[in-house]
């Protein structure tokens, strides 16, 4: 908002005793000149502070997400969403019983539902106590390809579209209002928004809505700029609750979610989840990424 500096009304009179001197001799002094009389305010506002920064010192978790809500830009896939297929391409760690499985999936969707789904597996590592490492991403590309295809309405979203605009009723989709109490909830809502965002394409609004709906999670705490295994650098907030500890990376200039691990304590502790999202946008067909990719 612009700052419009009140001017001072001119100097007509002077009172004095009781009379009205009228001030014609002389040309008044410019304002930014004049001296201000005892008393009076100055005529020129203070600058205004401008709004906090999700990276400013002091600033609250809460007040990170819901400012980059209202700042981040648009994305390329923005302006292509009249295009038929949404894509996504993800890297997967997931614990299963004793192992960690780790999968690339590419999946085109359209608007009926319909689709296709390519997926890669590495061996499987055995044992949950792991750190996925970025070199472990080249093993993808050496395995074999499984591709499934997808009839109309056979290929679900995470939620029925439109993704609701109000952060406190997709919280709700999300998560019901009877867990709100629960030790758990913000573990829930955390992963939540993190399936939301590995299961279908978030234009510009719903990527607003969604960090307004991590900025409401009890306790999340915010843990700097950090890089994820793809090496790209975001926002890392941080939801602890019942014996689990999720991070989730966010682009801070599109207010996309790069990445998101989750690590659980307790009798078998280590490593739950690790996902990266590497790409997203809108395609005509189901035989070709976005851009080439």
């Amino acid at each position: 908002m612009t700052n419009r500096t009140r001017l001072p009304c001119p100097l007509a009179a002077i009172v004095s005793g009781g009379a009205v001197l009228l001030a014609t001799a002389h040309q008044p002094t410019p304002a930014d000149h004049r001296p201000a009389a005892s008393g009076v305010p100055a005529t020129t506002p203070p600058p205004a502070t401008p709004p906090a920064r999700a990276t400013d010192n002091g600033v609250t978790s809460t007040q990170r997400l819901n400012r980059l809500a209202d700042t981040i830009g648009n994305t390329a896939s923005d302006t292509s969403a009249d295009l038929p297929y949404t894509y996504l391409h993800l890297h997967t760690w997931a614990r299963a019983t004793n192992r960690i499985i780790r999968t690339d999936v590419r999946r085109w969707r359209h608007a009926d539902g319909s689709g296709r789904e390519t997926t890669r597996r590495a061996p499987d590592l055995t044992g949950v106590e792991h750190q996925p490492l970025p070199d472990e991403r080249l093993l993808f590309d050496r395995a074999a390809a499984t591709t499934h295809r997808y009839p109309p309405d056979g290929l679900h979203p995470y939620l029925a579209e439109p993704v609701p605009a109000d952060p406190a009723q997709l919280a709700k989709l999300l998560v019901p209002t009877e867990l709100v109490d629960e030790p758990a909830y913000p573990r829930l809502l955390a992963g939540g928004v993190i399936g939301l965002a590995t299961s279908q394409h978030l234009h510009h609004a719903q990527r607003a809505t969604a960090l307004r709906v991590l900025a409401r999670i009890p306790g999340i705490t915010y843990g700097g700029p950090t890089t994820d295994l793809a090496g790209r650098t975001g926002l890392a907030f941080r939801v602890t609750a019942e014996g689990s500890t999720t991070v989730l990376i966010i682009d801070p200039t599109t207010g996309e979610l790069l990445a998101a691990h989750e690590r659980v304590s307790g009798i078998r502790p280590g490593l739950f989840s690790y996902v990266l999202i590497l790409a997203r946008g809108h395609t005509t067909d189901t035989s070709h990424p976005p851009h080439g990719r």
